[in-house]
């Protein structure tokens, strides 16, 4: 058999553990070692006789987080600067051109003299290369298949022989034990710490580039910011509380906005980011009624007219604030208006609002909304953790009371 080799520059690192390699490889040439492990994954799933369910290993591919890679990978500043992590078997055994594994054990002891072993990987150290045997079924990944599946799905589109050039920094380790590699994945996964998604949102203060996700997250500090705001100092910018009085994630208050902003934030961002390069692609005001309906402060976002969208979020709380002053104001543990039962409800109750007034250019004053919110008799009391239990169902609920009432 013919054996072909992807080659790559190496360093070599010690650790206790013992040695491993970091070196560079194409996306596409990454595909072709781990692609077997990649199916194996998606088809074993959550099989409880799988051998990563044997090792305590919960390799999951996410259909969604493959969605949000792949759309990704397309934008113009896309990276992934951790690497990817491999096990790679030091060498394959063969029989009559079939791995070792898939014969018996009086096959193999009548056959020894035909047994060959191919390498995996060869270390080079004159050259300082690292060789790779280009093959489906070497690589076992360690970390990062749901970037190397993201990629596969995002260039998809492209003829083979014009795949778009992505590099990735790869870690390899070669003929560790099956313990070895488990206690590998178990460190990593229950190393990282998933990042708050207020302070990823937060970090939007210092983009150059006008994006969904920044618009959104200024009202939000806006609103949080100014003295007369309805929301003045009641959200947690970081997702933590430091005062009593901060009753509202930062990234909750952030994602509503932004759902009546884009379908697609990522894409927008991408979409602005290189008309501000390149000036050519824009974003198009939205003419169909449905979707103006959902997306109902879209064209502002388009238009550049932020500040109406924060006025009349803002007019739209300041009744809230006048209508239930007790409930707005008081964070006692039995209230949910001013957490987040009672803003994600209002929030959602904000469009029928806005789309039975049809206002999508303009602010919704204080009075228009007022005249909604005096047809509802809710009573401070109401809003208890009792009637409207905390989470999607008191929202849902509360939601329903408000629309049954405004007659919408």
């Amino acid at each position: 058999m013919d054996y072909q080799y992807l080659e790559l520059d190496y360093i070599e690192i010690q650790q206790p553990l013992g040695t491993f390699y970091i070196g560079r490889i194409q996306w596409y040439d990454l595909l072709k070692i781990a692609d077997a492990d990649i199916r194996q994954i998606q088809r074993e799933g959550d099989k409880d006789d799988s051998l990563d369910s044997y090792l305590g290993i919960q390799r999951k591919i996410s259909p969604k987080r493959i969605t949000e890679i792949a759309q990704y990978v397309n934008t113009i500043d896309a990276t992934f600067p951790t690497g990817i992590i491999l096990h790679i078997e030091r060498s394959t055994k063969y029989l009559y051109n079939k791995e070792l594994a898939e014969f018996d054990l009086d096959e193999i002891d009548n056959n020894l003299d035909k047994i060959i072993e191919v390498d995996n990987v060869i270390i080079d150290h004159d050259t300082r290369k690292l060789k790779i045997r280009n093959s489906e079924k070497i690589a076992r990944i360690l970390d990062g298949q749901h970037r190397i599946e993201g990629l596969k799905v995002g260039f998809s589109g492209h003829p083979l022989d014009d795949l778009p050039k992505f590099e990735l920094n790869v870690t390899i380790f070669a003929g560790l034990d099956i313990d070895d590699q488990a206690q590998i994945f178990s460190v990593i996964n229950k190393a990282q710490t998933k990042v708050n998604k207020s302070l990823v949102y937060d970090l939007y203060e210092y983009a150059k580039y006008r994006s969904p996700q920044k618009t959104s997250h200024d009202i939000v500090r806006l609103l949080n910011r100014m003295p007369e705001s309805p929301f003045f100092r009641k959200i947690k910018i970081l997702g933590t509380a430091e005062t009593k009085q901060e009753t509202i994630a930062q990234a909750t208050l952030v994602e509503l906005i932004l759902s009546y902003i884009s379908k697609e934030p990522m894409k927008d961002r991408d979409v602005l980011k290189r008309k501000s390069f390149f000036e050519k692609k824009k974003l198009t005001l939205v003419t169909d009624i449905a979707e103006q309906e959902k997306l109902i402060f879209r064209n502002l976002f388009i238009s550049e007219k932020d500040e109406i969208m924060l006025n009349t979020i803002w007019n739209f709380f300041q009744n809230v604030q006048n209508k239930w002053p007790i409930s707005w104001n008081q964070n006692s543990q039995g209230n949910i208006l001013n957490k987040s039962t009672g803003v994600i409800a209002l929030m959602k109750f904000m469009r029928p609002v806005i789309n039975k007034l049809k206002k999508y250019t303009d602010v919704v004053t204080y009075e228009e909304f007022k005249e909604i919110f005096d047809k509802i008799n809710l009573r401070d009391e109401s809003f208890s953790r009792d009637v409207y239990i905390p989470g999607s169902s008191g929202q849902s609920a509360l939601l329903k009371e408000l629309k049954i009432q405004s007659e919408l």
